[in-house]
């Protein structure tokens, strides 16, 4: 990988050296079927690059990884590629003023999701393609100068097995068998995109008539395997699809500018989905195999629209380096959520956001890799790790306290001039700050300062003084703490809410102020004289970004009441405070868990209680002292199976229930019930065991002996399917074996015949909650391995294997040492592996502290 990577410094000497004109693209894959001898197996590239240079004489370079390279011809010089190309850039020497560079090369299909990845669909035999490249994997499948701000315009053709379709970013068409694309806008090389086999395609079109009487008219296309066309609600990935381009359009007021929109749902995806303009890539786990909760229609709902969103932040402007690739992430993720609740069904999106994708940016903002929205990217691999909470979530939930801060008129007004000034080009933060100066009249520079360009999560608590004679407020103050490793403290737009019960037991907000919080302590003089709340809730409507705290009465209401409160978004946002408060130490693990158990029943917002199920699985398993663990299983294996039997036969709350109950299960008497509703001799009222929750039965089965390799080979008979075979995998490296352990670390680790989904099911089925005895010997390997796995196999299975076979699960203070002892001992690492290595370490650290406070719980 280091010989891969491309530095900021090298990207801007060659972006003020270099001007792109255009590419000419040319592909022949077909021997992507067929057995092939040559390993790896390669497809040809051929590509034309003009290009003007304004320092002739000079040299640069076009980036290229492939295994071989036929010929290179630059200003019809015949270069040596021996001489010139080293496996991952093409040197370029005495450039002229306008230049052609063409470079015939045998690149590889890819295995990990990077470049173009080769998929054999093990139901019908049949091959699928398709590429993936943010931040700098086009230089995979042809040359090119991979760094975001040398746009062009391209011109793709690719020759393909008989009866493929081929699409990319432009309209195709099949002439005297190849498949020729009309030309693109300008844009940069990682947006740009193929993807070709026999896929299912199904067509629509979507039409706009502007105030100014002009027609837009947009073919639509959506596309997947044959094996999930069954399984395919095109319908309402078209619906979503044509509300998000209303929305767009309406408050853009720049017409989709990319022609055709043509959706992907491909196998073995890294990501959730990638804004190729005209030819966006999303993983098929979007497609449902089976019934699912309105909370996965929202989070794909919520995926096509910031997808969407990317094609004027991220496509039409785009970000100069990877330092601000916050203008088109956090942008998109914010714009994904406000679209959702403004044009589709999804109205309570918000709620989502401030309960899941919020506790994402928390949780990223208090380990030690943290940093500024607009961050510090040295190189690719950075770039590559900075798609995390920060540059995302964090992002817009700033992006949520600028609407509140400069209002929404002026906020949309400053995107519209925003994208005009800068179509098709490149820009940094200035470019935006500007134009949202112009348009709110706000000093932009302090507050871009304290949001986008310091790190760290402040803490909002109220402090409440009542008046002794008439017991109503006499002062109510909001105190900002900040972390002493980020003392920044910042000025936040936030809501103040007082709660107290009514009559009937509902707990229910009887006053509320807005305002402005900036220093340490602020008093909110709106509220002084108002009668004594039983709930104080900083940062009611979710309007800033922060951690919320309680006062002790508010606190003791929650204890008692949490789930009396009417508003949704209320609920989930003292939630989410409550986890926050486990997870730094502030609150045992086991009353977070007693507060699930009594609580969660009662919530009426099905995305809200998952990510409850979630965070009590996670509050036993990481936080809870080791000697409850087995106590608070019990407890929640018990919670949950009452809940189940009490949920609404058939309802989305009765599958969320069922899903959790295999999560924890581990009793004899439950695992003996999910054999029962799996063989069919036991069955609930309502709950379809359909294929999908099989395989969720299965798991815990599995892990706890229930289910062994012969049962695991009959299920994938039945659902003899990609999708299964997934599943397989991860059951079978769930097993308790010290022979399965090791057969899935040689797997993972010593080999790379697996691909990228099933390094992940492996990953997955290794670590057990109830196997840590088992899978301890492994810590010591793990330190072992990952400086040579990260030197020899691709970035993402590089990070996907020091994250995910970290012993997070051997919460020892000796695992703490002998993870301090590599970082002692490896200086000199790459700093990207070090960053993963740093993370997880923080993650244990973390735990440790939580499971000492919630050890010594009992004695309270």
């Amino acid at each position: 990988m280091p010989g891969e990577n491309l530095s900021r410094d090298e990207a801007r000497e060659r972006a003020a050296l270099l001007s792109v004109d255009g590419y000419e693209v040319s592909l022949d894959l077909r021997s992507a079927v067929g057995d092939g001898d040559d390993e790896p197996r390669t497809f040809r590239s051929v590509t034309t690059i003009r290009f003007r240079c304004n320092e002739p004489g000079t040299a640069t370079f076009a980036d290229l990884i492939a295994p071989s390279v036929t010929s290179v011809s630059l200003n019809g010089r015949d270069l040596d590629p021996g001489e010139v190309f080293d496996g991952a850039r093409i040197t370029l020497e005495n450039l002229a003023a306008e230049n052609e560079l063409v470079v015939d090369a045998r690149c590889a299909y890819s295995r990990t999701g990077e470049g173009l990845h080769r998929f054999v669909d093990p139901e019908d035999g049949e091959v699928y393609l398709y590429t993936q490249y943010e931040p700098a994997d086009a230089r995979r499948v042809f040359a090119n100068f991979e760094q975001p701000d040398l746009k062009a315009p391209y011109r793709f053709e690719a020759q393909a097995p008989e009866g493929w379709t081929v699409w990319s970013n432009g309209a195709g068409e099949l002439v005297d068998g190849i498949w020729r694309f009309a030309e693109t806008k300008p844009i940069s090389t990682y947006v740009t995109c193929v993807v070709a086999g026999p896929y299912h395609y199904v067509t629509d079109s979507y039409s706009r008539v502007f105030e100014d009487g002009t027609k837009l008219e947009i073919p639509l296309g959506a596309m997947c395997r044959k094996g999930l066309a069954p399984h395919f609600d095109a319908e309402d990935v078209f619906l979503i699809t044509k509300q998000g381009l209303d929305f767009f359009h309406d408050h853009f007021a720049f017409p989709y500018p990319f022609g055709k929109y043509d959706q992907a749902f491909v196998p073995e995806y890294n990501l959730g989905a990638m804004e190729n303009p005209g030819l966006v890539t999303f993983r098929e786990e979007y497609i449902f195999r089976g019934k699912v909760t309105q909370a996965s229609y929202e989070a794909r709902a919520n995926v096509i629209l910031h997808e969407m969103a990317h094609m004027w932040f991220g496509d039409l402007v785009t970000m100069q380096w990877w330092d601000d690739l916050w203008l088109k992430e956090s942008f998109a993720d914010f714009m994904g959520t406000f679209g959702n609740v403004g044009a589709t069904r999804f109205t309570d999106a918000w709620i989502t956001f401030a309960n899941r994708r919020k506790a994402w940016a928390y949780r990223a903002d208090q380990l030690p890799s943290t940093h500024p929205i607009t961050a510090d990217i040295r190189d690719l691999q950075d770039a590559k790790l900075n798609f995390d909470g920060i540059t995302y979530a964090k992002g817009a939930s700033v992006l949520k306290q600028l609407v509140a801060y400069v209002g929404q008129d002026a906020f949309l007004e400053g995107a519209r001039r925003y994208f005009k000034r800068n179509a098709y080009g490149n820009t940094r933060l200035g470019d935006l700050l500007s134009v949202l100066a112009e348009t709110s009249g706000r000093d932009m520079t302090t507050w871009a300062r304290s949001w986008l360009q310091t790190a760290g999560v402040n803490s909002l608590s109220p402090q409440v003084l009542l008046d002794p004679e008439d017991g109503r407020i006499a002062e109510l103050a909001v105190v900002q703490e900040a972390p002493e490793s980020h003392p920044e403290i910042r000025p936040h737009r936030v809501a103040v809410g007082l709660y107290r019960r009514t009559v009937e037991g509902a707990l229910e907000r009887y006053a509320r102020a807005e305002t402005d919080v900036e220093g340490p302590r602020t008093v909110v003089t709106e509220l002084a004289g108002a009668d004594a709340p039983e709930l104080v809730l900083v940062n009611d409507d979710d309007l800033t970004y922060c951690k919320i705290r309680f006062d002790e009465t508010s606190l003791a209401t929650l204890r008692g009441h949490l789930g009396a409160i009417t508003d949704p978004l209320a609920r989930a946002l003292c939630w989410s405070a409550l986890w926050n408060l486990t997870r730094d130490a502030l609150l045992p693990a086991r009353a977070f868990i007693d507060l699930v158990l009594r609580f969660a029943g009662h919530e009426s917002d099905i995305g809200v209680l998952q990510t409850l199920h979630t965070w009590a699985n996670s509050a036993l398993v990481h936080y809870a002292a080791p000697q409850w663990r087995e106590t608070g299983g019990h407890l929640l294996a018990e919670g949950a199976l009452r809940e189940l039997r009490a949920a609404e036969p058939g309802s989305e709350h009765q599958l969320a229930w069922a899903r959790f109950f295999a999560s924890v299960a581990s009793d004899e008497p439950d695992l003996k019930l999910l054999t029962e509703l799996l063989d069919g001799t036991t069955t609930i009222e309502g709950l379809t065991v359909d294929q999908e929750l099989r395989w969720t039965f299965l798991e815990p089965l599995a892990a706890h002996g229930a289910a062994d390799g012969s049962a695991l080979v009959a299920e994938l008979a039945r659902d003899d399917t990609a999708s299964g075979k997934r599943h397989q995998v991860r059951c079978l490296a769930a097993r308790p074996s010290a022979v399965v352990k090791a057969q899935a670390w040689a797997q993972v680790v010593e080999s790379d015949v697996l691909s990228n989904a099933l390094v992940e099911a492996t990953i997955s089925g290794f670590a057990q909650p109830s196997q840590r005895e088992l899978t301890a010997p492994y810590a010591e390997k793990y330190f072992a391995a990952i400086e040579r796995m990260w030197r020899e196999r691709s970035i993402q299975i590089g990070m996907d294997v020091v994250r995910g076979l970290f012993p997070a699960l051997q919460d020892r203070p000796e695992t703490l040492e002998a993870t301090d002892a590599w970082l002692a001992a490896h200086r000199d690492a790459a700093p990207a592996l070090r960053r993963l290595v740093l993370e997880a370490r923080d993650d244990l650290a973390r735990a440790l502290r939580a499971q000492a406070y919630d050890g010594t719980a009992a004695d309270r």
